[in-house]
């Protein structure tokens, strides 16, 4: 379970950079096909119309806290 969270934190990581990337310089010189999110998801959703970079920042914050929930429960001691 925990190496699959690890994993999904990743890739969330991957595709929020990847979209803020993309978002910032208005196109994505590496690793294109991660725009999977920021091309088709985020656009099709009205509240986040004007708001993509956020959204973007969002996602790999979400990606950044599922790794470090991971990790946490590693480290955590049996009681």
């Amino acid at each position: 379970m925990r190496s699959a969270l690890q994993f999904a934190g990743v890739v969330l990581l991957a595709v929020g950079v990847s979209g803020t990337v993309d978002r910032l310089l208005g196109h994505q010189p590496i690793f294109g096909f991660l725009n999977v999110v920021n091309r088709l998801l985020i656009p099709t959703v009205d509240g986040l119309r004007g708001y993509e970079l956020y959204a973007n920042l969002s996602v790999a914050v979400a990606g950044i806290v599922a790794v470090l929930a991971a990790s946490g429960s590693a480290r955590r001691p049996p009681t």
